[in-house]
Protein backbone atom coordinates (compact mmCIF):
# COMPACT_ATOMS: atom_id res chain seq x y z
CA UNK A 1 0.00 0.00 0.00
CA UNK A 2 1.37 3.50 -0.98
CA UNK A 3 1.58 6.13 1.73
CA UNK A 4 1.54 10.03 1.79
CA UNK A 5 4.09 11.92 3.39
CA UNK A 6 3.31 15.43 4.76
CA UNK A 7 5.72 17.99 6.42
CA UNK A 8 4.11 20.89 8.82
CA UNK A 9 8.33 22.46 9.50
CA UNK A 10 9.15 23.06 12.59
CA UNK A 11 5.89 21.11 14.14
CA UNK A 12 5.67 17.34 12.77
CA UNK A 13 5.90 15.06 9.98
CA UNK A 14 2.29 12.86 9.59
CA UNK A 15 2.12 9.57 7.41
CA UNK A 16 -1.25 8.54 5.72
CA UNK A 17 -2.21 5.37 4.14
CA UNK A 18 -3.56 5.01 0.87
CA UNK A 19 -6.85 4.39 2.63
CA UNK A 20 -6.72 8.50 4.00
CA UNK A 21 -5.58 7.28 7.62
CA UNK A 22 -3.11 9.29 9.19
CA UNK A 23 -1.08 5.79 10.84
CA UNK A 24 1.84 8.51 12.26
CA UNK A 25 2.22 11.60 13.86
CA UNK A 26 6.09 12.36 14.56
CA UNK A 27 5.93 16.17 16.66
CA UNK A 28 9.60 17.32 17.09
CA UNK A 29 8.22 20.65 18.26
CA UNK A 30 7.86 20.03 21.81
CA UNK A 31 5.41 20.88 24.06
CA UNK A 32 5.60 24.15 26.14
CA UNK A 33 6.08 22.33 29.46
CA UNK A 34 9.53 22.00 30.82
CA UNK A 35 8.68 19.97 33.69
CA UNK A 36 7.32 17.33 31.09
CA UNK A 37 10.81 16.96 29.86
CA UNK A 38 10.60 18.81 26.40
CA UNK A 39 10.93 16.17 23.38
CA UNK A 40 9.75 15.22 20.19
CA UNK A 41 7.21 12.37 19.97
CA UNK A 42 5.13 10.01 17.95
CA UNK A 43 0.99 11.01 18.53
CA UNK A 44 -1.50 10.16 17.19
CA UNK A 45 -0.22 6.30 15.84
CA UNK A 46 -3.24 4.51 14.45
CA UNK A 47 -4.13 1.54 12.68
CA UNK A 48 -5.06 1.08 9.03
CA UNK A 49 -8.23 0.71 10.44
CA UNK A 50 -7.89 4.14 12.14
CA UNK A 51 -7.98 2.84 15.69
CA UNK A 52 -5.68 4.98 17.53
CA UNK A 53 -3.06 3.05 19.52
CA UNK A 54 -0.97 5.90 21.40
CA UNK A 55 -2.51 7.89 24.68
CA UNK A 56 -1.36 11.51 25.14
CA UNK A 57 -0.77 13.59 28.38
CA UNK A 58 -2.93 10.85 30.69
CA UNK A 59 -4.30 12.48 34.02
CA UNK A 60 -1.94 10.23 35.68
CA UNK A 61 1.33 11.21 34.09
CA UNK A 62 0.83 13.77 31.90
CA UNK A 63 4.23 13.36 30.39
CA UNK A 64 3.59 10.32 28.60
CA UNK A 65 3.30 10.97 25.26
CA UNK A 66 2.70 8.35 22.54
CA UNK A 67 5.48 6.89 21.80
CA UNK A 68 8.93 8.68 22.65
CA UNK A 69 12.60 8.19 23.79
CA UNK A 70 13.01 8.72 27.39
CA UNK A 71 16.11 8.36 30.00
CA UNK A 72 14.43 8.23 33.46
CA UNK A 73 17.79 8.18 35.47
CA UNK A 74 20.52 9.69 33.84
CA UNK A 75 23.94 11.39 35.83
CA UNK A 76 21.10 12.83 38.67
CA UNK A 77 18.86 13.93 35.77
CA UNK A 78 15.48 13.56 33.92
CA UNK A 79 15.04 12.98 30.89
CA UNK A 80 11.70 11.68 30.57
CA UNK A 81 9.86 14.40 32.45
CA UNK A 82 7.20 14.72 35.67
CA UNK A 83 8.25 13.35 39.33
CA UNK A 84 11.63 12.21 40.17
CA UNK A 85 11.99 8.97 42.28
CA UNK A 86 14.23 9.34 45.52
CA UNK A 87 14.76 6.22 47.48
CA UNK A 88 13.11 6.60 51.05
CA UNK A 89 11.28 9.48 49.69
CA UNK A 90 9.42 8.64 47.11
CA UNK A 91 8.52 10.25 43.75
CA UNK A 92 9.29 13.90 44.29
CA UNK A 93 8.46 17.35 41.54
CA UNK A 94 11.72 18.63 41.54
CA UNK A 95 12.04 20.21 38.08
CA UNK A 96 15.69 21.46 38.24
CA UNK A 97 16.57 17.62 37.30
CA UNK A 98 14.11 17.70 34.99
CA UNK A 99 16.24 17.73 30.81
CA UNK A 100 15.24 18.10 27.48
CA UNK A 101 16.01 16.81 23.96
CA UNK A 102 16.18 19.20 21.25
CA UNK A 103 15.60 19.32 17.68
CA UNK A 104 18.47 20.32 15.78
CA UNK A 105 17.17 19.34 12.46
CA UNK A 106 16.98 16.22 9.89
CA UNK A 107 20.28 15.45 8.55
CA UNK A 108 18.47 12.72 5.91
CA UNK A 109 14.48 13.07 4.72
CA UNK A 110 13.65 10.33 1.50
CA UNK A 111 9.80 9.60 0.85
CA UNK A 112 8.95 7.03 -1.26
CA UNK A 113 5.52 5.44 -2.42
CA UNK A 114 5.72 3.10 0.24
CA UNK A 115 8.59 3.93 2.39
CA UNK A 116 9.89 6.82 4.83
CA UNK A 117 13.05 6.91 6.08
CA UNK A 118 14.08 10.40 8.04
CA UNK A 119 17.39 11.00 10.36
CA UNK A 120 17.10 13.21 12.70
CA UNK A 121 19.99 14.93 14.93
CA UNK A 122 18.94 15.83 18.38
CA UNK A 123 20.89 17.07 21.47
CA UNK A 124 19.88 16.13 25.11
CA UNK A 125 20.87 19.28 27.36
CA UNK A 126 20.71 19.22 31.14
CA UNK A 127 18.10 21.43 33.23
CA UNK A 128 20.77 24.92 33.68
CA UNK A 129 21.79 24.48 29.33
CA UNK A 130 24.55 22.42 29.34
CA UNK A 131 25.11 20.19 26.25
CA UNK A 132 25.01 16.32 27.55
CA UNK A 133 24.99 13.89 24.67
CA UNK A 134 24.17 14.24 20.74
CA UNK A 135 21.88 11.79 19.45
CA UNK A 136 21.36 10.64 15.67
CA UNK A 137 17.48 9.36 15.77
CA UNK A 138 16.33 7.18 12.39
CA UNK A 139 12.61 6.75 12.11
CA UNK A 140 11.62 4.24 9.09
CA UNK A 141 7.87 3.89 7.63
CA UNK A 142 7.22 0.80 6.13
CA UNK A 143 6.05 -2.53 5.06
CA UNK A 144 2.03 -1.01 5.03
CA UNK A 145 -0.03 -4.33 3.82
CA UNK A 146 -3.47 -3.69 3.65
CA UNK A 147 -4.09 -7.76 3.52
CA UNK A 148 -2.55 -7.86 7.34
CA UNK A 149 -3.67 -4.79 8.06
CA UNK A 150 -0.50 -3.90 9.54
CA UNK A 151 2.59 -1.17 9.26
CA UNK A 152 5.91 -0.75 11.21
CA UNK A 153 8.05 1.53 12.56
CA UNK A 154 11.38 1.19 12.91
CA UNK A 155 13.24 3.89 15.38
CA UNK A 156 16.69 3.35 16.39
CA UNK A 157 19.19 5.79 18.27
CA UNK A 158 22.55 6.51 18.58
CA UNK A 159 23.98 8.47 21.42
CA UNK A 160 27.66 10.09 22.06
CA UNK A 161 28.44 11.43 25.50
CA UNK A 162 29.36 14.88 25.18
CA UNK A 163 30.58 15.33 28.78
CA UNK A 164 34.18 14.94 30.23
CA UNK A 165 32.66 12.63 32.46
CA UNK A 166 30.41 9.42 32.34
CA UNK A 167 26.95 9.62 31.59
CA UNK A 168 25.49 7.21 34.26
CA UNK A 169 22.50 5.48 32.92
CA UNK A 170 19.63 4.02 35.41
CA UNK A 171 15.97 3.72 36.85
CA UNK A 172 14.14 4.23 39.81
CA UNK A 173 14.49 0.34 40.07
CA UNK A 174 18.45 0.31 40.32
CA UNK A 175 17.91 3.52 42.44
CA UNK A 176 15.74 1.25 44.87
CA UNK A 177 11.99 0.91 43.39
CA UNK A 178 11.15 -2.54 43.05
CA UNK A 179 9.77 -3.25 39.34
CA UNK A 180 9.92 0.14 38.10
CA UNK A 181 12.59 0.19 35.92
CA UNK A 182 11.34 2.29 32.91
CA UNK A 183 13.47 4.08 30.45
CA UNK A 184 14.18 4.24 27.01
CA UNK A 185 11.76 3.82 24.44
CA UNK A 186 8.18 3.74 26.03
CA UNK A 187 4.98 3.34 24.45
CA UNK A 188 1.51 4.68 26.83
CA UNK A 189 -1.25 3.38 24.80
CA UNK A 190 -5.09 5.06 25.55
CA UNK A 191 -7.10 3.79 28.05
CA UNK A 192 -8.91 1.20 25.93
CA UNK A 193 -6.03 -1.00 26.12
CA UNK A 194 -5.83 -1.22 30.08
CA UNK A 195 -6.41 -4.96 31.12
CA UNK A 196 -5.28 -5.85 27.27
CA UNK A 197 -3.89 -9.09 26.55
CA UNK A 198 0.12 -9.19 27.05
CA UNK A 199 2.15 -12.01 25.52
CA UNK A 200 5.64 -13.05 24.50
CA UNK A 201 7.10 -15.94 22.48
CA UNK A 202 7.23 -19.24 23.82
CA UNK A 203 5.53 -18.40 27.19
CA UNK A 204 2.15 -17.87 28.67
CA UNK A 205 2.79 -15.61 30.87
CA UNK A 206 0.82 -12.02 31.37
CA UNK A 207 2.02 -8.58 31.87
CA UNK A 208 2.35 -9.51 35.45
CA UNK A 209 4.95 -11.84 35.16
CA UNK A 210 6.87 -10.69 32.12
CA UNK A 211 8.18 -7.51 33.69
CA UNK A 212 11.68 -7.66 34.09
CA UNK A 213 12.10 -10.25 31.56
CA UNK A 214 13.81 -10.71 28.35
CA UNK A 215 13.23 -11.71 24.90
CA UNK A 216 13.16 -10.82 21.10
CA UNK A 217 9.44 -9.40 20.91
CA UNK A 218 5.90 -8.67 23.31
CA UNK A 219 2.96 -8.12 22.05
CA UNK A 220 0.05 -6.46 23.53
CA UNK A 221 -3.79 -6.37 22.23
CA UNK A 222 -6.82 -4.83 23.01
CA UNK A 223 -10.65 -4.83 22.66
CA UNK A 224 -11.68 -1.21 21.98
CA UNK A 225 -14.39 1.62 23.84
CA UNK A 226 -16.80 2.64 21.20
CA UNK A 227 -16.05 0.50 17.77
CA UNK A 228 -16.04 -3.37 17.70
CA UNK A 229 -12.69 -4.03 16.95
CA UNK A 230 -9.03 -5.12 17.61
CA UNK A 231 -5.63 -3.84 17.66
CA UNK A 232 -2.36 -5.65 17.92
CA UNK A 233 0.96 -3.65 19.00
CA UNK A 234 4.59 -5.71 18.55
CA UNK A 235 7.20 -4.91 20.14
CA UNK A 236 10.68 -6.07 18.70
CA UNK A 237 14.11 -6.00 18.95
CA UNK A 238 16.38 -5.45 16.42
CA UNK A 239 18.96 -8.81 16.71
CA UNK A 240 22.34 -7.06 17.61
CA UNK A 241 20.29 -5.46 21.10
CA UNK A 242 20.43 -8.66 22.34
CA UNK A 243 23.98 -10.14 21.43
CA UNK A 244 25.85 -9.99 24.74
CA UNK A 245 29.06 -8.87 21.88
CA UNK A 246 27.16 -5.65 20.40
CA UNK A 247 24.90 -4.70 23.02
CA UNK A 248 25.98 -2.13 25.27
CA UNK A 249 23.96 -3.25 27.86
CA UNK A 250 21.53 -6.05 28.39
CA UNK A 251 17.39 -5.20 27.77
CA UNK A 252 14.64 -5.74 30.02
CA UNK A 253 10.95 -4.90 29.42
CA UNK A 254 9.34 -2.85 31.59
CA UNK A 255 5.81 -3.64 30.46
CA UNK A 256 1.98 -2.96 32.62
CA UNK A 257 -1.58 -3.63 31.23
CA UNK A 258 -2.79 -2.15 34.43
CA UNK A 259 -3.71 0.16 35.92
CA UNK A 260 -2.15 1.92 32.19
CA UNK A 261 -1.22 0.18 29.63
CA UNK A 262 2.96 1.23 29.21
CA UNK A 263 5.50 -0.94 27.32
CA UNK A 264 9.02 0.19 27.88
CA UNK A 265 12.68 -1.11 25.73
CA UNK A 266 14.25 -0.54 29.19
CA UNK A 267 17.86 -0.52 28.27
CA UNK A 268 18.72 -0.16 32.44
CA UNK A 269 16.39 -2.09 34.30
CA UNK A 270 18.16 -4.11 37.22
CA UNK A 271 21.62 -2.45 37.04
CA UNK A 272 23.21 1.02 35.70
CA UNK A 273 25.73 1.39 32.98
CA UNK A 274 28.09 4.07 31.70
CA UNK A 275 28.79 5.78 28.88
CA UNK A 276 31.94 6.89 28.45
CA UNK A 277 33.22 10.26 27.38
CA UNK A 278 33.36 10.93 23.42
CA UNK A 279 31.57 7.24 23.02
CA UNK A 280 28.55 5.91 21.81
CA UNK A 281 26.16 3.34 21.89
CA UNK A 282 22.98 2.47 19.65
CA UNK A 283 19.95 0.76 19.73
CA UNK A 284 17.56 -0.48 16.71
CA UNK A 285 13.43 -0.79 17.66
CA UNK A 286 10.69 -2.09 15.64
CA UNK A 287 7.00 -1.87 16.32
CA UNK A 288 4.44 -3.21 14.48
CA UNK A 289 0.42 -1.45 14.04
CA UNK A 290 -1.93 -3.95 13.03
CA UNK A 291 -5.67 -4.46 13.23
CA UNK A 292 -7.23 -7.51 14.71
CA UNK A 293 -6.42 -9.79 17.95
CA UNK A 294 -2.91 -11.75 16.79
CA UNK A 295 -1.78 -14.32 18.59
CA UNK A 296 1.81 -15.07 19.38
CA UNK A 297 1.79 -17.69 16.09
CA UNK A 298 0.50 -14.76 13.90
CA UNK A 299 2.87 -12.40 15.18
CA UNK A 300 6.18 -14.25 14.81
CA UNK A 301 5.43 -15.15 11.21
CA UNK A 302 4.98 -11.48 10.81
CA UNK A 303 8.13 -10.59 11.90
CA UNK A 304 9.99 -13.52 10.00
CA UNK A 305 8.59 -12.05 6.92
CA UNK A 306 10.15 -8.64 7.77
CA UNK A 307 13.59 -8.34 7.16
CA UNK A 308 16.29 -5.37 9.25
Amino acid sequence: MSIRVSHVHGEHIAVEAANGTEILRYVYRPDPDAFEAKKPYAHPVRTLGGRTVTGYRPNDHRWHKGLQMTASHLSGQNFWGGNCYVHGQGYLPLPERVGSMRHDGFTAFTAAEDRLDVTEALTWVANGGEEWAREERGLAVHSVDEASGSWALDWSIRLTNLRAEPLVFGSPTTAGRELAGYTGLQWRGPRDFTGGAVFAPDSDADADKLMGSQGPWLAFTTEHDDVDAHSTLVFAHAPENLDPETAVHESHWFVRSKPFPTVAFSWAFFEEFELPPGESFAYRYRLVVADGAWDAERVGEHLEGLSW
